[in-house]
């Protein structure tokens, strides 16, 4: 049927075309006698032509005979079917948005979600390539590639059952809506409109922040050691906490000053206990179970090299807001209603501090989301 459609259409355009076309009759010895006579001969012989092209006239009722003849009205009746049926076709997008747009908004929301994954796990594989031809070392990336680094993995490991139970026979019309109600603990920021991202965000920053009085206890309760061991710095570390503890906070020149208590007991990372060890992980957003120490130092490994990165590219003044607000809540501030200046001055000293961590002196980087975010008025709004 559809190719009968085609044919139909075909022929009808082809019969406008010839409608349209103005008739003409050319004499094949008309151009030789025009170029070898001159004067009256040519003007005779042109006259002559002009009579042999006269076409016969048709009368308005045979005109209108043959436009509505029983084949041209089947003709045209069929075109203007196909070309409805077509336009239809090519709008069908709308019809059933319009009719069902719970459903469309569904669907489009899991075509661009696993189109954008699929973008970063490529981006991830030439990643990670880069990474292993430079013996592991990440200063060969940028900041943007480091973060996708550490968090791709992730993303790909809370992504996958969704993905796989879909490939099962009728599974994606369960699984799917199912995914579609709970994002935040079934899909990834792939999936997540603008808004979900920043709900998202805030809540596990909230998650985070709940530890936060539980490590400055942890905290407190090292200054004994340090005085009874007669630590030189135990006085800075004594004041720094006071700052804390009377709703202040230290500058990033006060921390740099008692970098050197981090590098030995009892506030190396070697040396914490295993409920501070626990706290920590909470903090960071770590999972809490074997190899505590180890994520610890994966994950400050990562912002550190993330924040040498912002150094190589020009210094904190030159990332855009999108992306100041995703690293202070990486590194635990709530960016939520901050001017730009108010996180690039935040981060500047964020920054300054991290740059001068080195491996012995990681245990300060991680606890810098205290050092410089407990007192902070939009952290206590999330938690009070």
């Amino acid at each position: 049927m559809s190719l009968t459609m085609l044919r139909t259409l075909c022929r009808h355009q082809q019969q406008l075309r010839r409608q349209q076309t103005p008739f003409c009759i050319v004499h094949r010895g008309c151009t030789g006698r025009f170029q070898s006579t001159a004067g009256n001969g040519g003007k005779k012989n042109d006259a002559g032509g002009d009579s042999n092209d006269k076409t016969p006239q048709l009368s308005t009722k045979e005109r209108l005979s043959i436009k509505y003849s029983r084949e041209n009205v089947k003709r045209n009746v069929q075109g203007y079917v196909f070309s409805r049926f077509f336009d239809y076709v090519k709008n069908y997008d709308k019809v059933l948005e319009k009719k069902f747009p719970s459903a469309m908004h569904v669907y489009r929301v899991f075509l661009v979600g696993v189109r954008d994954f699929f973008n970063d796990m490529k981006k991830l594989v030439k990643i990670t390539k880069i990474v292993y031809t430079h013996d592991n070392d990440l200063r060969c990336l940028t900041r943007k590639e480091i973060e996708l680094y550490y968090q791709m993995p992730r993303d790909m490991k809370k992504v996958a059952p969704v993905l796989l139970i879909s490939a099962l026979p009728f599974a994606n019309y369960v699984i799917f809506p199912l995914a579609y109600m709970y994002p935040r603990t079934l899909l990834t920021s792939h999936f997540w409109s603008i808004q979900q991202k920043v709900d998202f965000a805030q809540i596990d920053l909230r998650n985070r922040l709940v530890y936060n009085r539980r490590v400055f206890r942890c905290m407190q309760s090292k200054l004994d050691a340090l005085k009874k061991s007669g630590d030189p710095a135990h006085g800075k570390v004594s004041n720094i906490l006071g700052l804390l503890g009377s709703g202040l906070h230290p500058t990033s020149e006060e921390i740099l000053d008692v970098k050197e208590v981090f590098q030995r007991p009892p506030f190396h990372l070697n040396s914490l206990s295993s409920s501070h060890l626990k706290y920590l992980c909470r903090l960071h957003g770590i999972h809490a179970g074997l190899l505590r120490r180890f994520r610890l130092s994966e994950r400050a490994y990562i912002v550190h090299h993330m924040d040498m990165a912002i150094k190589r590219e020009g210094g904190v003044h030159n990332m855009p807001v999108e992306s100041l607000k995703h690293a202070c809540f990486l590194r635990g501030l709530n960016a939520t209603n901050l001017s730009a200046e108010s996180m690039i001055d935040w981060l500047q000293e964020w920054v300054r501090v991290s740059l001068v961590v080195d491996e012995d002196s990681i245990s300060m980087l991680l606890h810098l989301p205290i050092l410089l975010t407990y007192n902070h008025t939009n952290n206590w709004i999330l938690i009070h």
